[in-house]
């Protein structure tokens, strides 16, 4: 009987003791005296904050001895800059071929694509033959025809170039024509210088003269071109041309093309005076069957200036005059 009373008074002892030690803001009784954390007590993390002095008050760290660990993982460098950390490549990434399809193809077989490769982008040999203009004329003082191309050949630095140009009347022979044998050197991405010699056959003397120019594409598609001769017989004449090609569509092309020609002197046997000698200027639509194969209509005013003007009247041409014309534009 003595037994059975003593347990339910332990009992009750238990009970009102428990919620003293949960409220009781000491470490005293977490057991915790004999746990060994050597460092803590030294350590800037168990230090109390300044900012908060009185919640840290009354706690007993005394106990609490741990230790920050200087292991190689918390000695990883943090940069407070954000940047992240660079390293080398591994040397791994260093121990294959220069070119990786040399690890999967045969020497030969890749000796020959270099060389394949190299021809086709930087050494590439072309030759072009351009009919630019092969056209029928008609308007005042009766029809006539004329022409206009060109052969170059060469790689894209340089180029050999054979142009010729001319016109007649229909019902007679060639007025007269031109041929030039240029060396063509490219003195930047759009434009190459030329020179060489130009041979004139007219009614009058022939002239053989030196010719030096340009010709390019300027910014706005502009094809543009620009010549100096010099003949044998020391005059300076000049020529300058420019034209643009407007897609309509996909196949047809509207052309408007100018041309200008000029003389430092008069040159009263080959019906040249001195200044603007003449113009032309007009409008091309041709339409194209293929890029290489493009009938073409349009309209063009050619006119001749001062004594040149006068050299023309006085042998029965037309100096000045509207004309309608049909023609071809090909090349290959």
């Amino acid at each position: 009987m003595k037994q059975a009373l003593a347990i339910p008074a332990a009992l009750a002892a238990a009970l009102w003791l428990t919620p003293a030690l949960a409220q009781s803001p000491s470490h005293d009784g977490h057991g915790m005296s004999g746990m060994d954390m050597p460092g803590m007590k030294d350590s800037p993390a168990a230090e109390p904050s300044d900012a908060k002095p009185d919640a840290m008050q009354g706690m007993d760290h005394s106990g609490h001895t741990m230790t920050m660990d200087a292991s190689p993982m918390h000695a990883m460098p943090m940069k407070s800059d954000g940047a992240i950390p660079q390293s080398p490549p591994p040397p791994a990434a260093q121990s294959g071929p220069a070119h990786a399809a040399d690890a999967f193809y045969p020497d030969g077989e890749m000796a020959h694509a270099r060389e394949m490769v190299t021809h086709e982008m930087g050494g590439l040999k072309t030759t072009v033959v351009m009919v630019d203009r092969l056209e029928a004329q008609t308007g005042k003082g009766g029809g006539s025809w004329a022409w206009e191309g060109a052969l170059r050949t060469g790689g894209d630095i340089d180029r050999l170039w054979i142009k010729t140009e001319g016109e007649g009347e229909l019902d007679g022979g060639i007025d007269d024509s031109e041929v030039q044998a240029l060396w063509g050197h490219a003195i930047g991405p759009w434009f190459d210088l030329q020179a060489g010699v130009r041979q004139q056959f007219m009614p009058g003397p022939d002239r053989t003269q030196l010719s030096v120019g340009v010709e390019g594409l300027a910014p706005y598609m502009f094809d543009i071109s620009a010549e100096a001769f010099v003949s044998t017989q020391g005059e300076f004449t000049a020529k300058i041309g420019a034209e643009i090609d407007q897609r309509l569509t996909q196949r047809l092309i509207l052309q408007p093309r100018v041309e200008a020609n000029l003389s430092a002197q008069d040159v009263p046997e080959i019906g040249l005076g001195a200044g603007v000698t003449s113009l032309q200027t007009g409008v091309r639509l041709r339409y194209e069957f293929r890029r290489e194969f493009a009938p073409y209509v349009g309209v063009e005013w050619q006119k001749q200036f001062g004594r040149t003007a006068d050299y023309t009247r006085a042998d029965g041409g037309n100096a000045d005059r509207v004309v309608a014309l049909v023609g071809l534009r090909a090349w290959f």
